[in-house]
């Protein structure tokens, strides 16, 4: 396996507190990584950083190329995508119309947007019944897919994810963890950021715990699933539990 994505004693702050705290962790070509933590851990701050979006110190390397000091076009135009928490869809824009925005880079290739769109259909189908429909009027399950489906457009090689599951329906996560399966198949790179340990560690090859800005704990996905610590914390006690819908389990 190579390593895609390698971050090298990382740190965030907002003035005078440190969100995140030289932090450390790799990425494999291909792989599938989830970094969990309670609320406030500084999960979030660490996903923008690596975005660009936030100002931080150490190094990040992307294929072996320092991407520390680029802006976060330069890092989108490397082949990395995020999907914030927030979604930051355009609401007053239909379905589709969002969908292209995120091939931006590929505004003079028509055909490659027009494949790239068929794909993304082919993945959410609810988006092709409401390509025409304004994203303001989507439900939040639907929102979530068009937050992932528009950063797809752009065919990225690492994908962020930052709480996919936030505030949907449990029949809603499954869907989206299936979806995030299904990526992995695909040769997609997937970094993902979640509260909800348990389906996210189902689905992940490999782990990270933060708490309080560092990293606590890592190792393979199935075995933070029967770790002490991590099932006491976070599973609530018990690993015997039904796994999501396409978790690699």
């Amino acid at each position: 396996m190579t390593v895609f994505l390698d971050v090298v004693g990382a740190s965030v702050a907002y003035g005078k507190l440190t969100a995140v705290h030289k932090v450390s962790f790799r990425v494999e070509r291909a792989n599938t990584v989830t970094i969990i933590g309670p609320n406030g851990a500084g999960k979030s701050s660490l996903l923008k950083a690596l975005m660009g979006l936030l100002p931080s110190t150490g190094r990040m390397y992307f294929e072996g190329q320092d991407i520390s000091n680029l802006d976060p076009e330069d890092r989108v135009d490397l082949g990395i995508a995020l999907v914030p928490e927030t979604r930051e869809l355009f609401a007053e824009m239909c379905v589709e119309d969002n969908l292209i925005l995120g091939a931006y880079r590929g505004w003079s290739n028509r055909p490659a947007i027009k494949s790239a769109l068929e794909s993304v259909f082919e993945l959410f189908p609810k988006l092709l019944e409401r390509r025409q429909q304004l994203a303001g009027t989507l439900s939040g399950g639907e929102r979530q897919m068009l937050a992932l489906g528009r950063a797809l457009m752009g065919k990225p090689r690492l994908l962020m994810l930052d709480e996919p599951s936030l505030g949907l329906a449990p029949i809603i996560v499954r869907e989206i963890f299936k979806i995030i399966v299904a990526l992995k198949a695909h040769g997609t790179t997937v970094l993902l950021v979640e509260q909800n340990a348990r389906a996210a560690l189902q689905t992940a090859d490999y782990g990270y715990v933060i708490e309080t800005g560092e990293v606590v704990c890592e190792g393979a996905a199935s075995g933070l699933l029967t770790d002490p610590r991590v099932t006491e914390s976070y599973l609530g006690g018990s690993i015997a539990a039904k796994p999501y819908v396409g978790a690699a389990t």
